[in-house]
């Protein structure tokens, strides 16, 4: 790369980008990164600035590595979720938007239903970064936060982000609701954005996908419900007898879990709840409150 000012860097990494079939966008976001984590605002005051040696190397590397498929949150270490900036590695999924959508849903209906309840007893199943706990933590202070995630390398980088972040969460070691059934302790609420993507489905992600985030928090078995059904059977076990289950799910699983859930809890109130793309991607069951 010749240029040396920060719009040429920009041009070249575009055109870079493209060629590898990668968005062009992604150069800005690391070259904000490399110059000291700059606002957008900063960048575009400083494009005429040159840069140096340094981050000229610094930020040919970054793009490089994202050509060749490593997603751009692996490159800088983090990624923006709720208004907060969470550590990511190759350890843990990396948060979307859509489940941001899910924290909302999740703190909405607790309001509604928990609003004078001092303390809420709330699970967070299979946590990865933290991100849904951390949130809900520090979004609602009634909530008391547990979660659990089956690899102990996800949990670090979860407990480090509630460090950070300064979020009062328990984090547990252990397979899906298995913790609160050995210790006998009741919810009120359980969320997860558990894997969901059915394994014939996988092979056809993008490379940057299934090749870099953990399969662990991708496959969700054959079909995709192997983990939703699980939960059918540990749930009753754990939740209190007025209470709120959130699932995230995949595009076109609405239907299934919302059905799943109705027939383990009947009479729930089971909702589907579309993202801002106009996709059921949200599945929320209120559990033994009057419907009127």
């Amino acid at each position: 790369m010749e240029n040396r000012k920060r719009h040429e860097a920009l041009n070249w990494a575009s055109s870079f980008l493209k060629e590898k079939k990668r968005e062009p966008e992604a150069g800005e976001l690391l070259l904000r990164h490399v110059l000291g984590d700059l606002s957008r605002t900063e960048l575009l005051m400083g494009l005429n600035d040159p840069m140096t040696e340094a981050q000229r190397a610094s930020f040919e590397a970054a793009v490089k590595q994202h050509g060749e498929g490593v997603p751009v949150q692996y490159i800088t270490g983090y990624e923006e979720f709720y208004g907060r900036r969470f550590i990511v590695n190759r350890e843990v999924l990396i948060p979307r938007p859509e489940t941001e959508e899910l924290v909302y849903e999740v703190l909405k209906r607790a309001e509604t239903r928990f609003g004078d309840q001092k303390e809420i007893q709330t699970i967070d199943v299979g946590t990865g970064s933290g991100a849904i706990a951390i949130t809900l933590a520090l979004e609602n202070r009634s909530l008391f936060v547990s979660s659990v995630d089956i690899a102990a390398e996800s949990i670090e980088v979860a407990k480090e982000n509630s460090r950070r972040l300064g979020a009062d969460v328990r984090f547990l070691h252990g397979d899906l609701l298995q913790p609160w059934i050995e210790k006998g302790e009741k919810a009120d609420i359980v969320v997860s954005n558990p894997p969901y993507i059915p394994d014939w489905e996988i092979e056809g992600l993008e490379t940057i996908v299934k090749d870099q985030e953990p399969m662990r928090a991708l496959s969700g078995g054959q079909d995709g419900y192997v983990f939703y059904r699980r939960f059918m059977e540990e749930l009753p076990q754990v939740l209190k007898p007025k209470a709120i289950v959130a699932f995230e799910v995949g595009h076109d699983q609405g239907q299934t879990v919302a059905e799943m859930l109705r027939i383990t809890f009947p009479g729930a109130d089971v909702v589907t709840v579309r993202d801002i793309s106009q996709k059921e991607r949200m599945v929320i069951a209120e559990i033994g409150f009057s419907k009127y």
